[in-house]
């Protein structure tokens, strides 16, 4: 039995040592395709993963009533809905060529919060609604520019 089991630790072994080197990357950074490098050894023209990517912007339901929020062209603003339900609130877009709202939702022990996400330059005025009544309609302002 214990020669099955020496057996069985050297396959193993084996099989995790013939992983771990297919893992393994290169060393040469000589420009080739493989390794992302241009092919004049050197000076790469490429940008960075995600170069063009804007961070969002977070706030609480909270801070915008009223608020003028400024935001670029691609830009989202995440709409943080603090003790509410994700899923409570609606909302509407004066204009719906500058900015466009999207519903939170929840998903089992996902959540995702609501958010505005600038389409074009412009002013427009956003209200949400809070289904669980009781809370008055929260009115802001977006604000959007163009990316430089």
């Amino acid at each position: 039995m214990d020669a099955l089991k020496k057996l069985g630790s050297a396959a193993a072994a084996a099989a995790l040592l013939v992983a771990l080197t297919g893992c393994g990357g290169t060393t040469d950074t000589g420009g080739t395709a493989d390794n992302g490098g241009s092919t004049d050894n050197g000076s790469s023209t490429e940008e960075a993963i995600g170069g063009d990517i804007i961070a969002p912007v977070t706030m609480g339901v909270n801070d915008l009533q009223g608020a003028e929020v400024e935001l670029l062209v691609g830009q989202v603003l995440n709409i943080d809905t603090e003790s509410l339900d994700v899923d409570s609130y609606t909302g509407e877009v004066a204009d719906p060529s500058i900015a466009e709202f999207t519903p939170g939702s929840a998903d089992g022990n996902d959540a995702f919060n609501p958010g505005v996400t600038a389409l074009a330059a412009g002013t427009t005025e956003v209200t949400m609604t809070n289904e669980q009544g009781g809370i008055q309609p929260l009115t802001f302002t977006v604000v959007v520019t163009e990316r430089e």
